[in-house]
């Protein structure tokens, strides 16, 4: 049984195609379907069938897609017992994370990873909270942020290692006549206009619980995703926003202020592939994550 096989079913399996195969491979479509003909030879059955324009896995293909992420997590986890016999972790470690995240917790990490062996590939990605669970196809470890302590949406078969909860707060220029306030209630902010983000983002269920308190709509007047514009935005009128509480810079042109009687905040969580959460330079930068994630969540605010 030739691994490289499952490792291809492990690839449909994920991307769900072969035009996105060869492209995370870096090979032609006809080069993967010659592969898939070759396995289908070896392994004497189907593993693929016709399935609307494309293709998809069997159920032979879907057994074996499966087989090939054990043996995956199989070979990892020897890969780091020898490493580790060899020495300290080294290696590449491909990161994606929310940009709020990356800048709550990357220079820490950056700065205690730049004495070892271990090299970080960052790149910042912000998307909705079910989409997260998909890049762990391309990156080793994927920093995204959801609701609950649990996976998020589609990362039940995933290594989720959660990192800290981040309090959301209602941002408000410095001078705002709601800033008198320590806490402003639902009430106070259903008399006010708002900067949103996307509709699905969790930033968006503290508009959800105002509108459920007090049954009444919020009006927001843009949705935008970049916490750095809202800030400027927040800084130059009267319309507040939800922003996170340890990455919002306070004390100048703006200020936060904690919504009363509602529960409000994100999880952090870092979202990983079994396999790859065995390799041992994989496991450090997590380690780093953690612990920088811990230390901000547990400091004074």
């Amino acid at each position: 049984m030739d691994v490289r096989h499952l490792d291809l079913l492990c690839e449909l399996a994920a991307r769900g195609s072969v035009t996105a195969v060869a492209a995370a491979t870096h090979r032609t479509p006809s080069a993967v379907s010659q592969q898939l003909r070759t396995a289908q030879r070896e392994f004497g059955v189907r593993l693929v069938e016709p399935h609307g324009r494309g293709i998809r896995l069997t159920e032979a293909g879907r057994l074996l897609a499966d087989a090939g992420r054990d043996v995956a997590r199989v070979l990892a986890e020897v890969q780091a017992r020898f490493d580790e016999f060899r020495g300290e972790p080294a290696g590449v470690v491909r990161v994606a994370a929310l940009p709020s995240a990356a800048t709550l917790l990357l220079p820490g990490v950056l700065n205690e990873l730049e004495t070892t062996a271990v090299r970080l590939e960052c790149d910042d990605v912000d998307l909705a909270e079910h989409e997260y669970a998909a890049l762990v196809a391309d990156y080793d470890i994927v920093i995204g942020h959801c609701l609950g302590k649990g996976p998020p949406p589609g990362a039940d078969d995933l290594v989720s290692v959660l990192l800290a909860r981040e309090p959301l707060d209602i941002a408000m220029r410095a001078d705002h006549p709601l800033a008198v306030l320590e806490r402003v209630a639902a009430d106070d902010l259903v008399e006010v206009e708002w900067y949103g983000v996307p509709v699905g983002y969790p930033f968006d269920t503290v508009r959800l619980a105002v509108e459920e308190a007090t049954g009444r709509s919020v009006s927001v007047v843009q949705r935008l995703r970049d916490n750095r514009l809202v800030e400027a935005l927040v800084a130059r009128g009267d319309r507040v926003a939800v922003l996170p509480r340890f990455t919002t810079p306070t004390g100048g042109a703006i200020t936060l202020r904690e919504v009363a009687g509602i529960e409000t905040g994100r999880y952090l969580i870092a979202l990983l592939r079994p396999d790859r959460a065995e390799r041992l330079a994989v496991r450090r930068a997590l380690a780093s994550f953690r612990h920088h994630a811990t230390t901000i969540a547990t400091r004074p605010t």
